[in-house]
């Protein structure tokens, strides 16, 4: 029998898969910056900006789905 997921359970890992992703992309960043690679570097920094503001959200999200906060 299957396992049904809830809501929370799947944004759970939405937001690990972010984590987890921001982790390789920065680790790539800095292989990239030592080639001397210094704009692709900037602009990947930009975008690590962007996942790291929305995994706060994301995680704001999750804590108010789990204490049953709907509004």
């Amino acid at each position: 029998m299957t396992k049904e997921y809830s809501l929370a359970d799947v944004l759970e890992r939405f937001y690990q898969n972010q984590l987890a992703i921001e982790a390789a992309l920065m680790e790539l960043t800095l292989w990239t910056e030592q080639q001397n690679a210094l704009e692709v570097g900037e602009n990947v920094r930009g975008a690590l900006h962007t996942l790291g503001e929305n995994a706060g959200h994301i995680k704001q999200g999750l804590a108010r789905l789990e204490r049953g906060d709907r509004t």
